[in-house]
């Protein structure tokens, strides 16, 4: 047999094996321990081995069991960061996608992937209220905000033929961090990113981004962009979208809206989103919110033109040979990417099998969920919540001791409740102000879980007194 082949029988063999140790993970997840105990040194010692010249054949399944024992489980306890749940299906949809292996990049390499993607763009677009959207998958939201002001630069400030050119970019001073990273990679330079302060809610204060604006303008200064939070990343606050397009309009500004923690939630409450279709451009996250495995973003746009103004450059190589709109469509005209992974089959299959309507279900039981934790920590004298609870995550501290050393404490309260194992939060910062964080984007997350987290949080004081 030549190098690297298997038999139909062996690959079947490892197939149902490695299915079998993944269903005995999801079935006993409850029973595990949400953030494992080990240490670097575990970690080292089990995987950082020399390079294997002979291969050890079906013993490396026995690597799968080994990991486990070294990850953070997808319990519905897990709920520290804006941190999907890997819905199973969809997990079946990657495996089968890596079989398959084909390169999304245009119809011509990729006709089914093509199509799927195309039609899954439409689908999430319509799902959020933004119908006659076009879009492409991406890695994160990382990547998409970044492209996303690419467009921006691009339309009003072109910088692709000539080099750059002194440029500003507006976001609140609750921005996501890729927002910062992007700037500098596409050269307009982080010091030129007006940071707007919020109101107590931690929305952007407006009054305070038009006064900047017009700041800019009187010295002759050039703005691209205004930048919207539908759920900023520590408080899952929501910006003033209809009014953040109407200043972003009045100033010819490009308006993006980072969404890739909330947007998707339009689909449960799309009241919370007014004014998202006003958007030129907007990132979401399925891999956050539509719980399928990383990884998996979405750019939607408005001007796919724009789109093409930013990132279209081909040899001839590439070249489509038709003109038919359909098998001569490429995506690479409108990402950085060339070689694509087939991102959309996943979600094609995940939507298909459940149905739209159960991702609804979903989320709304996850925005519910937080209510309640909102309420479980305001009925309980020593925990005190620190920010609005406006979609599923919730910002709260400890309070049950002098205040001179409650950020501290609250420090040691949240490492004692996650070495406890049961359950995994995060930190937070509201107003300069130390506390922990949970955030519902599980469809494992159980109001049991929901009210493990009081429990932990309060074992974990006691322990830390």
């Amino acid at each position: 047999m030549r190098a690297l082949s298997l038999s139909p029988q062996e690959f079947r063999s490892l197939a149902y094996r490695v299915t079998d140790v993944a269903t005995d993970l999801l079935s006993g997840l409850d029973a595990r321990r949400t953030f494992s105990d080990s240490a670097g040194e575990d970690t080292t010692a089990a995987f950082d081995q020399p390079l294997p010249e002979a291969g050890v054949r079906e013993a490396i399944v026995d690597d799968l069991e080994l990991i486990l024992r070294h990850v953070r489980a997808p319990t519905g306890r897990r709920v520290p960061y804006v941190l999907g749940s890997g819905e199973p299906i969809a997990a079946l949809g990657d495996f089968y996608a890596s079989v398959l292996n084909q390169n999304a990049s245009t119809w011509r390499s990729a006709p089914a992937a093509a199509t799927i993607e195309r039609t899954v763009v439409g689908w999430l677009a319509q799902g959020i209220g933004c119908e006659g959207f076009d879009g492409v998958l991406t890695s994160g939201g990382s990547l998409s905000n970044l492209m996303a002001l690419a467009m921006a630069r691009e339309s009003r400030a072109a910088a692709n033929e000539e080099g750059g050119q002194p440029c500003f970019v507006y976001a609140s001073e609750e921005i996501h961090m890729s927002i910062p990273k992007a700037v500098a990679l596409l050269g307009i330079g982080r010091a030129n990113l007006r940071l707007i302060p919020v109101r107590d809610d931690l929305r952007i204060d407006l009054a305070a981004l038009e006064a900047a604006i017009a700041s800019d303008e009187q010295a002759g200064r050039r703005g691209i962009a205004v930048i919207g939070s539908a759920g900023t990343i520590m408080t899952g606050a929501i910006d003033p979208l209809p009014e953040l397009a109407e200043i972003a309009r009045a100033h010819d500004l490009w308006f993006h809206v980072d969404g890739a923690y909330g947007a998707l939630a339009a689909i449960a409450q799309p009241t919370k989103f007014e004014g998202l279709a006003l958007a030129d451009s907007i990132s979401l996250d399925p891999h956050k919110w539509l719980y399928q495995p990383i990884d998996c973003s979405l750019l939607l746009h408005r001007d796919i033109e724009a789109a093409r103004r930013a990132f279209s450059y081909s040899d001839e190589y590439v070249k489509p040979m038709t003109d038919d709109p359909i098998e001569g469509f490429v995506f690479f005209d409108q990402t950085p990417e060339l070689t694509r992974r087939f991102r959309g089959l996943k979600i094609w299959l995940s939507v298909r099998y459940h149905g739209f309507d159960a991702f609804r279900e979903a989320i709304g039981e996850n925005l519910r969920q937080a209510t309640l934790l909102a309420q479980l920590i305001e009925s309980e004298s020593s925990l005190e919540l620190l920010a609005p609870v406006g979609l599923s995550t919730v910002c709260f501290r400890w309070t049950g001791s002098d205040a001179a050393t409650l950020d501290d404490r609250n420090e040691r309260i949240l490492r004692r409740a996650i070495e406890r194992g049961r359950v995994w939060l995060s930190n937070s910062k509201v107003h300069g102000v130390v506390g922990l964080r949970a955030c519902f984007v599980n469809h494992r997350t159980t109001d049991d879980d929901v009210r493990a987290v009081v429990d932990e949080v309060l074992a974990a004081a006691d322990e830390t007194a």
